[in-house]
């Protein structure tokens, strides 16, 4: 009997704060006639401490490999790290990060440092105070997509007093500058804003999205006065989520509405930025910007402690000693949720469920719904 053993981490599941680790053991044997697919779900206390599996399949008649599959929960920051010039300090490793979750000091079981690809909504304000800027909105798309990973995978939501995801001929998704400049395009400048609304709808369809790293990035001047989702809403569901947003706010003098710290909060939460440009040439520059910031990041991952406490959002913080590095930045998340910790293990339990079905389909020649 010969045997091979492979070890992978899966992507994150949608829209959930933690990682969740997927650790394959695949056992091939040589003469095997059947496929038995065992499929351990459970939700970590701690690294070393499991629950009974919620999830068994069986399945038969194929000649492939045995798959063992153990969950775990992993909370993952993306962390970016930069000098006294704004410039991303490049060459860390491990050692030089400290992870806190409170004030307790947490174990790094995940560094990586790579450049990639990442799924973005763009968040477009159309209300009636957005008109005259609307060309510098065009200009801030095609920068950031002309800047970004070539892989990147990308999407519009209108807004004004409705919200809307733009189609990109029937794809939720494109890297094409050109296709995102018409779905920008395809709605007029009118109305009021409803710009909280449009937030939860960029969360929700980032969901459709299998990449690991995910972000919204907001062009406004901060007004509500639309929305459905309150403000705290909003904040909750961003805390909430895995996506970092970040925020192009177009300020004038002649709008009453404006509400540039709503924004700003936002971005501060969930480790993006927030950028206040005042010409078009900086609307690009700004863009180019968060291009470089979604590329240019460290992705540290610690499993979390079971808490007695009934608190569903965590604090943690990042610290950086690299005393040969000079004075250092450091910008992350601003903590994790419990909620986005069950969802995904819900979410978990769906896929393998899914997988398993299909995987009997297929085996018993039956046709997938």
């Amino acid at each position: 009997m010969s045997r091979g053993i492979h070890e992978e981490v899966s992507r994150p599941w949608q829209g959930d704060l933690s990682l969740k680790s997927i650790f394959h053991l695949h056992l091939a044997t040589s003469h095997s006639n059947t496929l038995f697919s065992l499929c351990i779900l459970f939700l970590a206390g701690s690294a070393g401490k499991a629950q009974t599996p919620p999830f068994i399949a069986l399945s038969s008649d194929t000649p492939v490999q045995h798959v063992i599959s153990v969950t775990s929960e992993l909370v993952v920051l993306p962390v970016n790290v930069t000098d006294a010039n704004g410039n991303f300090v490049a060459g860390l490793t491990e050692n030089n990060f400290r992870v806190y979750e409170g004030k307790k000091l947490q174990d790094i079981t995940l560094f990586q440092r790579e450049d990639a690809p990442v799924s973005v909504g763009l968040i477009v304000d159309h209300s009636r105070s957005m008109e005259p800027k609307l060309p510098n909105v065009m200009t801030a798309v095609s920068a950031f997509a002309r800047s970004g990973n070539p892989k990147d995978e990308m999407f519009v939501v209108d807004f004004n007093d409705d919200v809307a995801v733009e189609a990109v001929d029937g794809k939720p998704f494109t890297n094409d500058p050109v296709e995102l400049g018409k779905a920008i395009e395809a709605v007029s400048a009118r109305g009021r804003t409803a710009l909280y609304d449009a937030v939860a709808e960029g969360l929700n369809h980032l969901q459709l999205s299998h990449l690991q790293r995910k972000a919204l990035i907001v062009i406004s001047d901060g007004g509500d006065n639309a929305s459905h989702y309150k403000r705290s809403e909003i904040l909750a569901l961003a805390r909430q989520s895995q996506v970092m947003i970040y925020s192009i706010v177009l300020e004038d003098e002649s709008t009453k509405d404006q509400n540039p710290k709503a924004l700003l909060q936002l971005s501060k939460d969930t480790g993006g930025a927030a950028f206040f440009p005042g010409s078009q040439q900086s609307v690009g520059d700004s863009s180019a910007q968060i291009a470089r910031d979604l590329r240019e990041q460290y992705m540290l991952g610690f499993v979390p402690e079971k808490h007695e406490s009934g608190e569903l959002f965590r604090k943690v913080q990042v610290q950086v000693t690299a005393p040969e590095k000079g004075k250092l930045h450091v910008r992350t998340r601003a903590g994790y949720s419990l909620t986005g910790e069950r969802a995904a293990l819900t979410i978990v339990e769906e896929n393998a469920a899914m997988t398993a079905a299909k995987s009997g389909a297929i085996e018993s020649g039956k046709p997938l719904q």
